[in-house]
């Protein structure tokens, strides 16, 4: 009961109110975390690979060092945007492996898949072959892209409503915390270690999330059609008997809502179900928005920062690699807070959507400022940075922890959860190849906007800033409030679909016999389309 007491003191929904106390429970986040390292792959990869190519002795071991710095510039996106390339591809793929095999054993491949590619990276670093650094990073992306589909999705269907906002926020907690740690690990090693293990230990220990995935996912369970052993795990996580009234309403709604949209579209293949996502006006819209709010997340800017940090504080004025390394550390420690503050206090408080419309201005005014700097007073090679220098480093760490409390947890979030049962799995893939589609084009394209857009590259920050008012537009206008609400009443919110129209006129029927859900009649909704 202390989970539960814990939380009713910073949760502040309906939700938390009426349901039992004893589904908030310390082994619904032992599973969260477990699963979470999922997450953790993608920042510790993000993290590590930026700072690894600012030091000298990486250029030099890849043969990249006497290049001018166009050709430097092109060849550290080329090597940082092969991951994207390869977690793009993986999510067409994850949500037909994630239907047939379920959550928890593709789970486990991405951690298995992430390792032999972390392995591929270090011997290239070893032995200086750019070719075999592709490979490795391409062969993680697969992985990484496969997790970052399924680790939301896992979460949000083991929540409980009332934390499910708060739950989810763990997958980005876990992905800024490996930024965090991989930061102040190629800083460490920058000052302790020497030789060719100066940039190996960074890329090695990029394996260490993947193993906890592979062992945590091992202990955690999944039944997958058997109702039966369904109701025994869901009982499990939410510590009551199977016989509760809350743990059989909860199944049988999705029992309910998973048979009704069976009735109507059968074994549906892949293709049947990208179409009913995009035909039915209730479907189509939740799709639009998914892809929309991932579309707006990478034009935040926060992946040209996360890959290229130490390029960017030595482009505002910081001299040295290790000064630009020690400020990119400070960097992923405030990305960390800013995370743990919103998951503790705001997540299923303050919501998703008043979340995301303060901080798109606020990360605006950030970016301006910034902007800003570099159009008035650009840094001067072998001057000390200005007072207004110190304002734009401190603006870059203000926009972090903004990006933290609004468009990094809540767009992850946003999409796990409001697709219905059917589509959530080709939903939420949808939304990460979009995410890893735009991670790609920025990561390819920083440190070419730095060095063409005007003054320590002044014009990519307004170029931001301005995407940050477009966002906000964007939220006030088409993103609705879901905190609280059910997984499976979110057609409250998005209008009553073809599916529920078709159902309503029909006879409710049988109840969950065999193994099988047959009772199907959705509760008529009021919407506003």
């Amino acid at each position: 009961m202390g989970m539960s007491n814990m939380l009713h003191r910073v949760v502040r929904n309906d939700a938390m109110r009426d349901d039992p106390p004893e589904i908030y429970n310390w082994w619904i986040m032992a599973l969260v975390c477990a699963s979470c390292f999922g997450g953790m792959l993608f920042g510790w990869e993000t993290g590590a690979i930026g700072g690894v190519l600012a030091m000298e002795p990486t250029q030099e071991r890849f043969g990249y060092a006497h290049l001018s710095d166009g050709a430097k510039t092109t060849q550290d996106q080329n090597i940082v945007s092969t991951l994207q390339a390869g977690c793009f591809l993986s999510c067409f793929f994850t949500s037909w492996f994630t239907e047939k095999y379920g959550r928890r054993p593709c789970l486990i491949a991405t951690g298995i898949i992430t390792t032999v590619g972390v392995v591929f990276q270090a011997s290239s670093a070893a032995k200086g072959t750019l070719a075999v650094m592709y490979i490795g990073r391409f062969i993680a992306g697969l992985g990484v892209g496969a997790a970052s589909t399924l680790v939301p999705l896992y979460v949000s269907e083991c929540a409980p409503r009332a934390i499910r906002g708060g739950l989810t926020s763990f997958y980005q907690l876990f992905i800024v915390t490996g930024v965090m740690l991989s930061f102040w690990i190629n800083y460490g090693c920058l000052r302790n270690v020497s030789g060719p293990a100066v940039y190996i230990v960074p890329l090695a220990l990029q394996s260490l999330p993947a193993i906890f995935l592979v062992f945590g996912m091992l202990l955690a369970p999944e039944r997958k059609d058997d109702w039966e052993k369904a109701t025994s795990v869901l009982a499990t996580l939410r510590m009551l008997p199977a016989d509760s009234e809350f743990v059989q309403n909860e199944i049988q709604e999705m029992a309910s809502q998973l048979e009704a949209e069976r009735r109507l579209t059968g074994d549906a293949s892949a293709m049947t179900l990208f179409k009913e996502m995009w035909q039915v006006p209730g479907n189509r819209k939740r799709a639009i928005i998914s892809v929309l709010l991932m579309v707006c997340q990478q034009m935040t800017g926060v992946n040209a920062v996360n890959y290229y940090a130490p390029q960017i504080f030595k482009n505002l004025g910081m001299t040295g690699t290790q000064t630009s390394l020690f400020a990119t550390g400070v960097y992923g420690i405030v990305k960390v807070t800013g995370c743990a503050i919103f998951l503790v206090f705001a997540a299923d408080s303050l919501g998703r959507r008043r979340s995301l419309l303060w901080t798109s201005a606020a990360q605006a005014v950030a970016m301006y400022i910034i902007g800003i700097y570099g159009r008035v007073e650009p840094p001067v090679a072998g001057n000390p940075i200005s007072a207004f220098g110190y304002v734009a480093i401190a603006c870059i760490y203000l926009w972090a922890a903004f990006f933290q409390f609004g468009w990094g947890p809540c767009c992850w979030i946003l999409v796990s959860e409001i697709p219905t049962a059917r589509l959530r799995a080709m939903n939420v893939a949808l939304a990460a190849a979009t995410q890893w589609l735009f991670n790609f084009i920025i990561a390819r394209t920083v440190l070419t906007m730095q060095a063409t857009m005007g003054e320590a590259g002044y014009g990519m920050f307004f170029m931001f800033g301005s995407f940050c008012i477009i966002m906000g537009i964007f939220v006030w206008f088409f993103v609705p409030e879901t905190k609280g609400v059910s997984l499976e009443k979110m057609d409250d919110l998005f209008g009553v679909t073809e599916l529920v129209k078709q159902l309503d006129n029909e006879p409710e029927t049988g109840d969950m016999s065999d193994n099988k859900p047959h009772s199907i009649r959705e509760e008529p909704v009021n919407t506003k389309n």
